[in-house]
């Protein structure tokens, strides 16, 4: 007799009808996949902070950018 706790009050699996179990399979099918979502969504937020960082590596300083506008300008 296995039993699910809602709202503090133990329920029999049992004996629920089956509109109720209905519900229940698709509310764990709902939090599933919002764990998943959500593991999902912390994969791509590493990942552009990974990329924001390599960006700003790639990106020439602000040190070169003036030594390069200083050296050649032509009008």
């Amino acid at each position: 007799m296995p039993t699910i706790t809602i709202d503090n009050h133990p329920y029999d699996l049992d004996t629920l009808s089956p509109e109720a179990r209905a519900q229940l399979t698709s509310l764990q099918f709902v939090d599933a996949e919002l764990a998943r979502l959500q593991a999902h969504t912390a994969v791509l937020q590493t990942a552009r902070m990974a990329y924001s960082k390599a960006l700003q590596a790639a990106l020439p300083s602000v040190l070169e950018q003036a030594q390069a506008s200083d050296t050649i300008k032509f009008n």
